[in-house]
């Protein structure tokens, strides 16, 4: 091997220590590492702050509310639920079973809101009234029918020595003019503010029709008048062709609270008169003959019948009533 110093002096300078290059870095990453140390060791000793006394009040915060939650008012109008009306707070499970619907907008104005289905009344914990089938009604209507029910006619009941058990609903809502007409004025049952009712049955099987001309005139007579009194119409039989079955009851408001009460209470028909006259005794004397009428000058029998032709030989025309009997009637 060929080695000299001149070859080791130019692959290793012999003047580093003249530059000082090599110790000046030595001793700027020496004192790096001394400094890292002497901070990590400085952040170590720094005490914690004491956790707050269970007993110290709670920290106010800054006016408006934490920023991260929305207040109230910067809730979306669909996330809040509507609010409730005086009647569904007052319509209560204690007095009726009437789940609230959904509003109904229908064609023509027909619908509402606020609206229940009711489907029972409730006069104590243990006895219903059951509508059959369940009415679709205003909160307003539907509380009125339950007072009508819990305060007039279960008493009236209790009198009979019973109780009512069924209301017998002919109709509540639907969609149509009065009495069904196409184009007439809308009716009350299609604002879901009446109620048309035909009888009620009793826990003791038996049942009351209230246009029954046989039912008790006493006991129709005096649901006549709590109805009367409760609602602002009630029609019945005498108030038109339309009501002659069941009764109409609503709530319509009118001019200087108006109310319409048109249901005649009506005695059993008479019985049916023979078609052919009754058979004449056989211990009746003889009826006298033409030539014997004729004798003793009394007139004929015949005689009347051309008193029935005007002079002109036409049937003479009926005579008129005595007064006006069609009656105005507001009819639903």
């Amino acid at each position: 091997m060929n080695f000299s110093a001149d070859h080791a002096a130019r692959k290793w300078p012999c003047d580093w220590h003249a530059t000082g290059r090599l110790p000046v870095l030595f001793f700027l990453a020496l004192a790096a590492v001394l400094t890292c140390a002497a901070s990590m060791e400085a952040s170590a000793n720094v005490p914690l702050p004491r956790p707050r006394p269970a007993d110290a009040p709670a920290a106010a915060e800054p006016e408006g509310g934490p920023p991260d939650q929305a207040s109230p008012a910067q809730e979306p109008a669909e996330a809040r639920p509507p609010e409730l009306s005086a009647c569904r707070k007052a319509l209560t499970e204690d007095i009726a079973i009437a789940p609230s619907i959904p509003p109904i907008k229908g064609p023509g104005g027909c619908g509402g809101e606020d609206l229940v289905r009711l489907e029972a009344i409730v006069l104590s914990p243990t006895q219903r009234v059951a509508l059959k089938p369940a009415a679709i009604l205003r909160c307003t209507m539907a509380a009125a029918v339950a007072d009508w029910i819990r305060t007039d006619m279960a008493p009236l009941a209790a009198k009979l020595g019973t109780a009512i058990s069924e209301l017998d609903n002919f109709d509540s809502f639907e969609c149509r003019g009065r009495n069904r007409v196409r184009g007439a004025k809308l009716s009350e049952h299609g604002l879901a503010n009446a109620l048309d009712v035909r009888g009620m049955t009793f826990a003791n099987g038996n049942k009351l029709s209230l246009t029954d001309r046989t039912a008790s005139r006493e006991i129709r007579e005096k649901v006549l008048a709590s109805v009367c009194m409760r609602f602002t119409t009630v029609l019945g039989p005498s108030s038109d062709w339309y009501h002659e079955d069941h009764i109409h009851l609503d709530l319509a408001q009118r001019r200087s609270n108006y109310k319409l009460c048109q249901w005649g209470v009506h005695d059993p028909l008479p019985a049916v008169a023979p078609l052919l006259p009754a058979e004449r005794p056989e211990e009746a004397p003889p009826r006298p003959t033409a030539e014997e009428k004729a004798a003793s000058g009394k007139p004929s029998e015949a005689a009347p019948e051309a008193a029935s032709e005007d002079d002109d030989g036409k049937p003479a025309a009926p005579a008129k009533p005595r007064g006006n009997l069609s009656r105005r009637s507001g009819a639903q």
